[in-house]
């Protein structure tokens, strides 16, 4: 794996990277380009970060240029004018990250679509990211965020605090095309969200998660989890990522699934699912099972059942009884619901 970045940071007073803006990553590109930029920054083999002030611009731009690549060279041309740190990240090979800027072209390489969830190694990434706040001027160290506002306020400012996290949304640093999204707050960066994804305004994506497209979510996609094409999450559902219990299993959502209003899965979906409103299924639910016929077959723990396609899971209105039946019914989307850009 070779990826490779220009980006534009932001450093605490102590110069720890607290984030990192790549606004054109590449993935896989070639060689010699990658070559020509080490060559002009002067950065050492490997994967590495090399931070480079604005003077370095036209040089890198030049030899970014003679390589081939006159959209990098744009770029790096027009970085000069930064007052902020920038930063050049080279990654030669997919291992767990080892610094900020690291970890933050990685997020970005899966929110611009060019690797899929679970396409990319994150092992240790949250031993890196420290807790941020994100304000109305950025990204600013938790510890230095007192002194900031102070300083605002006395200049004539609101500094307003839009949250305290380890993750900013996706939205300012990377808006895909072909998507909604209601309320920006609600999706990582690290989010991959399909052409065609409608995030509402109670819907959810974390990082290293997301959808093919097109899809409605109405609901919470968890870390780690991928949501087939065609699939709705309805209103307040969720799904059980591997940071909360889900272990070492993998979550995910097939093709035309229907998870429906505060409903819930801990295992993974086939394709042409659907789970009844209100129904929580974990891996250890116990699920009678009925054949095509109608008739009772055997009750069984619901991680027997996953990935299989055509289940209709549903709890039954009398007994109590979570019941699996075949469905073989495929979930027809509404097409003008659907229509995207």
């Amino acid at each position: 794996m070779l990826s490779l970045a220009l980006g534009i940071g932001t450093q605490n007073t102590t110069g720890d990277w607290l984030e990192v803006y790549y606004p054109a990553p590449l993935h896989t590109p070639n060689a010699a380009v990658a070559d020509a930029a080490r060559k002009a920054l002067d950065a050492p083999a490997g994967t590495t970060a090399t931070s480079f002030l604005p003077e370095h611009c036209a040089a890198l731009a030049s030899a970014l240029r003679d390589a081939g690549d006159s959209a990098q060279a744009e770029l790096a041309e027009s970085l000069a004018a930064s007052q902020r740190p920038l930063v050049a990240m080279f990654i030669e090979e997919d291992a767990a990250p080892q610094s900020v800027p690291e970890v933050y072209l990685k997020l970005h390489l899966l929110s611009h679509r060019m690797v899929r969830p679970h396409g990319i190694d994150l092992t240790g990434m949250f031993g890196l990211l420290k807790n941020v706040a994100w304000t109305s001027e950025g990204a600013i160290d938790i510890e230095e965020l007192p002194a900031r506002r102070l300083k605002a306020r006395l200049e004539g400012r609101t500094l307003s605090v839009d949250c305290v996290d380890k993750f900013p949304k996706m939205t300012d640093y990377v808006v895909p095309t072909g998507i909604r999204v209601a309320d920006t707050s609600r999706v990582r960066l690290g989010a991959y969200l399909g052409e065609g994804t409608t995030v509402m305004h109670e819907g959810f994506c974390n990082f290293n998660a997301g959808t093919e497209g097109p899809g409605m979510i109405e609901g919470r996609i968890a870390a780690g989890v991928f949501v087939g094409k065609g699939s709705d999450l309805g209103g307040g559902c969720s799904t059980m990522g591997t940071l909360s219990g889900g272990g070492n299993i993998v979550i995910k959502v097939g093709e035309g699934c229907l998870i429906g209003a505060n409903a819930g899965i801990g295992i993974p979906l086939g394709d042409r699912c659907t789970v009844e409103a209100g129904l929580y299924i974990t891996a250890g639910t116990k699920v009678m099972v009925f054949d095509n016929k109608g008739q009772e077959v055997e009750t069984v723990a619901a991680r027997e059942l996953a990935s299989q396609d055509d289940l209709l899971l549903r709890r039954n209105s009398v007994t109590g009884r979570v019941e699996c039946l075949t469905n073989k019914s495929a979930i027809a989307l509404n097409d003008a619901l659907h229509a995207h850009n």
